[in-house]
């Protein structure tokens, strides 16, 4: 199944996004519409309802007072009037009948009533022998009653519509309130989702690229997620495949040319020890020096030759650090207490002093970068002479200063004393001036750990600081 592209990715994480939200928000804009709508019906029937009671009251009394002066002055005007004044109550009866069922059995009442009423202003006799007048009275005030309670009824009504009314608005405001919610936790779900799923690639790409830049070329390079973070990926896997490969053959001609090197010198050193033995024959007394001479300088021709080649190897291997926890007067007394007899052999004292901190650092690296600073201190130092080792704390790196008291280094080359090969151009009385590597080493170790080591001028002897981030 084909993956899809990062941008594809994105474009559907923000389109399913945004119509998450936008579903949430059509949700929300068709309760209010529904709201609105009931709002509307509600508004119009009250407004019915209300017109049409007030009516009714209304013509309740024009329907009691045309009674009650035709009683009294026999006007058939007023019995228009009474009839008039009836029929529009009828018409508003029928309002409220269509509205509010519920006031049917008090409508029905009403308009027996009304009809008794109407009956009695006629002139008719009752059957018990009365005259209707007596009845008026009674039936108008049961009139004005069924009024008030049909009155009743309708703002009864209308208050229950108003608390459905609002009881709707709450269940909608709920409502909206959950869709809302829902819509949120959606859209963050699939934001981390979509992020996971980009971004986790992302991640394993960064930490390929840090093993690539640590030398850790045995590690394989498994990208998953869109397609073109999975081809980036494969190319980051055939780059770690090429640097192994060239890894490998480094470390192949580094074996053959130590080989190719070493054989022929100890071929060269064995005949050279068949000649001062005699084993060919006797040598003068001038032979017998320049046969030393061969010897000692094909001695050193082998220990420059494997100096070489530990010097490449910490090339490659710098970065490849096991970092731990440390105190650094804790590597400095070991590299003290390691250096400490060829120190006496040649007659000069190491004093060390201060604590510095804390480091995080591969123990063995920083131990050799230490040793080659503080041998190249004692060898240069004369006899009898005091080599120290200052440890402190500056602002965030632990500072360890080593000062000699030998012939110092020139301050045109206080740059160039870090470079291989380069061993400084003053004069001293040493017999060995080594191969001017243990410094150019020092360096390459301290700035794998994201150190540094400088040389100061000086008054005398020479002045080495090296600095190293603390752990704090």
């Amino acid at each position: 199944m084909p993956h899809p592209s990062f941008r594809a990715t994105l474009l559907a994480s923000f389109m399913l996004i945004a119509g998450i939200l936008g579903a949430a928000a059509a949700g929300g804009w068709l309760s209010l519409e529904r709201f609105s709508r009931m709002s509307r019906d509600a508004g119009s029937m009250a407004l019915g309802l209300t017109t049409a009671v007030q009516r009714l009251g209304e013509r309740t009394v024009d329907v009691e007072r045309s009674a009650r002066q035709y009683l009294v002055l026999r006007e058939p005007a007023l019995i228009r009037r009474f009839d008039a004044a009836h029929d529009d109550a009828l018409s508003a009866l029928s309002v409220l009948e269509a509205d509010l069922p519920d006031v049917a059995p008090a409508a029905i009442e009403w308009r027996r009533v009304a009809s008794t009423v109407r009956s009695a202003i006629d002139g008719g006799e009752r059957t018990d022998g009365e005259t209707a007048d007596a009845d008026l009275p009674p039936l108008l005030a049961r009139l004005a009653a069924l009024n008030d309670e049909l009155a009743q009824r309708v703002r009864t009504a209308l208050s229950n519509s108003n608390r459905t009314l609002l009881d709707t608005l709450d269940r909608s405001r709920d409502q909206l309130a959950v869709q809302i919610a829902i819509a949120l936790a959606a859209a963050i779900a699939l934001a981390l989702l979509a992020g996971w799923w980009t971004l986790r690639p992302l991640q394993r790409l960064e930490q390929a690229i840090v093993r690539l830049g640590d030398n850790r070329l045995d590690e394989p390079v498994p990208v998953g997620g869109p397609a073109d973070l999975r081809q980036l990926g494969q190319r980051l896997d055939w780059l770690r495949q090429r640097l192994a490969a060239l890894e490998s053959d480094r470390n192949r001609v580094l074996r053959h040319v130590s080989h190719e090197l070493k054989t022929p010198l100890t071929s060269l050193r064995e005949g050279i020890a068949l000649l001062r033995d005699g084993t060919v024959g006797p040598l003068a007394g001038g032979q017998h020096e320049v046969a030393a001479i061969v010897e000692q300088n094909a001695h050193l021709l082998q220990a420059r030759i494997e100096q070489l080649l530990d010097f490449h190897a910490v090339q490659f291997d710098a970065t490849r650090l096991r970092r731990e926890p440390i105190e650094a007067r804790r590597i400095a007394d070991a590299v003290v207490s390691t250096l400490r007899l060829p120190a006496q052999a040649k007659g000069v004292r190491i004093e060390v002093s201060g604590t510095g901190g804390r480091l995080y650092a591969d123990t063995a690296k920083l131990e050799t970068a230490l040793s080659n600073v503080l041998g190249n201190a004692i060898a240069y130092a004369p006899a009898g002479s005091t080599v120290r080792l200052t440890l402190s704390r500056e602002s965030s790196a632990i500072v360890i200063d080593c000062v000699d008291d030998g012939p110092g280094v020139a301050p045109a080359e206080l740059e160039r004393i870090f470079e291989p090969f380069f061993r400084g151009s003053i004069v001293t009385p040493r017999s060995n001036k080594g191969n001017g590597l243990g410094l150019a080493i020092a360096r390459e170790l301290l700035e794998a750990h994201g150190g540094r080591i400088v040389a100061l001028p000086a008054v005398r002897g020479a002045h080495f600081r090296m600095q190293l981030p603390d752990v704090r």
